[in-house]
């Protein structure tokens, strides 16, 4: 079946609408970020750099770092944004866009998030790295896709019974990383985790400047959850579209956070800047 225009939306020089690249701009190796000022911050380190493209928030490297080809696209923020960003780059690979059809035999693609993230437990050290193994995701993004084989249906009724979740809010969804991507990047320097994506960064992550929050007690029962031996280590806003997308897509992906503040004991790291080039030279060593 042809996609019509206004499902598969392409550029004049037939790149992909928001990214604004085409097909053989980008590697299977890609990592992403939210800054678009952080694309140039992991590139510096590549050995070449063949691609530089941009449109909005979404900034494109792409080059080769010890025989490697990696691209390093930026996001911006949220899971809205993480909608677009997946679904382009599958089309990128999976559809032909010449015929507009879906090519037969697909492409896989390794997805690695680098970000920043607060941890909510006591324990977690500020400047922690910290690989995303579940995320449970507070936003509504995957519910709006045929996912309900990918979710974990007794964790989040848990959650949702634990947090006595509103019923305005959208219900909670729990994917998880893809574990061949995350054994090649784990050591001893990577903590494991359990990380909650939040639809916004102000009150739905219980912060509080002049608007008051529909359940103030939200943070202290999202650290207080238990389901097993897991309990939920941090706050972000991406990974549980990027792991949600990923797995219906067919592609592997995981997230690693830099910890550069813990919402629990209210400290927020003095060196973020160096956490985070630390995390990206851990990342791209592991990946070449």
């Amino acid at each position: 079946m042809q996609l019509s225009p206004s499902e598969l939306i392409l550029n004049a020089d037939n790149s992909i609408y928001h990214l604004n690249i085409l097909p053989e701009d980008i590697a299977t190796t890609i990592i992403t970020v939210g800054d678009p000022d952080r694309v140039g911050e992991v590139s510096k380190y590549f050995d070449t750099i063949e691609l530089k493209k941009g449109k909005r928030e979404f900034i494109t490297h792409t080059g080769v770092l010890n025989g490697k080809r990696i691209s390093v696209i930026s996001t911006g923020i949220g899971t809205d944004n993480i909608d677009i960003v997946l679904n382009e780059l599958d089309a990128l690979v999976n559809i032909d866009f010449t015929t507009r059809t879906i090519k037969e035999e697909k492409t896989t693609l390794d997805i690695i998030r680098i970000g920043t993230s607060g941890a909510i437990q006591k324990d977690i050290p500020i400047n922690t790295f910290l690989l995303s193994e579940y995320a449970i995701g507070l936003d509504s993004l995957l519910q709006f896709y045929d996912s309900k084989h990918i979710q974990n249906s007794d964790l989040q009724d848990a959650f949702v019974a634990h947090t006595d979740w509103a019923k305005d809010k959208s219900t909670p969804y729990v994917v998880t990383c893809a574990k061949s991507l995350a054994d090649k990047v784990a050591s001893d320097k990577i903590r494991m985790g359990f990380t909650a994506t939040n639809v916004g960064f102000y009150g739905p992550q219980g912060r509080i400047l002049r608007l008051n929050t529909q359940d103030n007690a939200l943070n202290s029962k999202l650290a207080s959850f238990r389901y097993n031996d897991l309990k939920i280590t941090n706050l972000e806003m991406e990974t549980s579209g990027i792991y949600g997308l990923a797995k219906l897509l067919g592609h592997n992906a995981i997230s690693l956070n830099a910890i550069l503040a813990n919402r629990a004991t209210e400290e927020f790291s003095v060196t973020p800047g160096e956490t985070v080039e630390e995390l990206i030279k851990y990342t791209l060593n592991k990946l070449t």
